[in-house]
C-alpha cells in the first residue's frame, strides 16, 4: 500500500499505468517479436530460393527451345524479380522501425529523467530535507485543505502541535548530529504512530504538526501513547526524548490561523504546567564486565 507522499510522487507526465519501465519492457518484447521476424524472413527467402531454383534447374538443362519452356523460364525470372523487391521492400521496412524504436527509446529515456527531476523538485520544494516529513508550507496547504473537507462534510479534525524538550541541551553536549539523530528518530516515531490519512509535518527548528483528519481530540492520546518511550544513546549516555504537546479541534468557520493558535496555547500550557520536563533525562548506559 502507498504513503500519501508516494501517492502524491506518482508520475507527472503521464498516466500512472504506463511507467517509463513498462514501455522499457514493451520495447524488449518488440525486440524479440523484430528478431523472430527478421528470422523468418530470411527463412523465407531461402526457401523461395531454393524452391524456384529446384523449379527452374531441369528447365535450363533442357536442351529442347520451346514455348512451354520459354514461358517457364520467364515465370521464373519474373518470381525471382518479386522475390528481390519483397526482399528490399522488407528490409527497408525493418531499418524504419529500427529507426523508430530507437527513437522512442530515446524518448522514454528522456521522459524517465525528466520524471525524476521533477520528484527531486518536488521533494525539494514539500519535504523536509532532514526529517523527510513535510515542511511547514505544504503543511499549512493541507491544513487549509482538511479544514475545508470537515466544514463540507462535518467530519472531525484535531490539529497536534509537539514541541522536543531539552534539544538545545543535547546539542551542547553532544554535538549537532546528535541533535539531528533525535530529530529524525523522533520523525520516524511520529510517522509511524499516525494513520495513511493523517499528515506529519516539521514546522521548524524542534517543533511538529500532525495533521488527524476525522480524529476527535480524546483520540489523540491513543496516537501520543505510540509516540512516548523513545530513547537513544550519545556518547554512552541514554537519552529519554520527552516533549510537550497541545492539540485541539476544529471548530467550523474559524481560519487555519485562529485554529493554530488555540493549539499553539495549548501547548505552552503543558509546557508552563510542568508535565514534562524541560530537559531530556540521561543515565550513563552500564558498561559490560568484559
Amino acid at each position: 500500500m502507498t504513503t500519501p507522499i508516494e501517492r502524491t510522487l506518482q508520475p507527472a507526465f503521464g498516466p500512472a499505468e504506463f511507467p517509463p519501465e513498462k514501455l522499457r519492457d514493451n520495447l524488449r518484447h518488440l525486440d524479440r517479436r523484430q528478431w523472430w521476424l527478421w528470422s523468418t524472413t530470411t527463412a523465407l527467402i531461402l526457401l523461395l530460393t531454393v524452391a524456384v531454383a529446384s523449379f527452374a534447374f531441369p528447365a535450363l538443362l533442357s536442351l529442347e527451345q520451346n514455348t512451354y519452356s520459354f514461358y517457364l523460364n520467364q515465370a521464373v525470372r519474373a518470381l525471382v524479380g518479386i522475390v528481390l523487391v519483397s526482399s528490399v521492400y522488407l528490409i527497408y521496412q525493418q531499418h524504419m522501425i529500427s529507426k523508430l524504436r530507437n527513437q522512442l527509446a530515446d524518448q522514454i529515456n528522456s521522459l524517465a529523467k525528466v520524471e525524476s527531476l521533477a520528484s527531486e523538485v518536488y521533494k525539494l520544494a514539500a519535504l523536509d530535507q532532514l526529517t523527510g516529513l513535510y515542511n511547514r508550507r505544504s503543511g499549512e496547504q493541507r491544513l487549509a485543505q482538511e479544514m475545508s473537507r470537515a466544514q463540507r462534510h462535518g467530519r472531525p479534525l484535531t490539529v497536534l502541535l509537539m514541541d522536543l524538550d531539552g534539544l538545545k541541551q543535547v546539542n551542547d553536549r553532544h554535538g549537532h548530529a546528535a541533535g539531528d539523530t533525535l530529530l529524525k528518530g523522533f520523525a520516524d516515531r511520529l510517522q509511524r504512530a499516525i494513520r495513511g490519512s493523517d499528515l506529519a509535518v516539521r514546522l521548524g527548528g524542534d517543533e511538529f504538526m500532525a495533521l488527524l483528519p476525522e480524529c476527535r481530540a480524546e483520540e489523540v492520546r491513543h496516537v501520543l501513547g505510540r509516540i512516548e518511550g523513545l530513547e537513544f544513546v550519545c556518547d554512552e549516555e541514554k537519552i529519554r526524548l520527552q516533549f510537550s504537546r497541545g492539540w485541539t479541534d476544529y471548530n467550523p468557520g474559524e481560519t487555519p490561523q485562529e485554529l493554530l493558535n488555540r493549539a499553539d496555547q495549548e501547548l505552552y500550557a503543558n509546557k508552563r504546567a510542568g508535565k514534562r520536563a524541560s530537559a531530556p533525562l540521561q543515565s550513563p548506559v552500564p558498561q559490560s564486565a568484559g
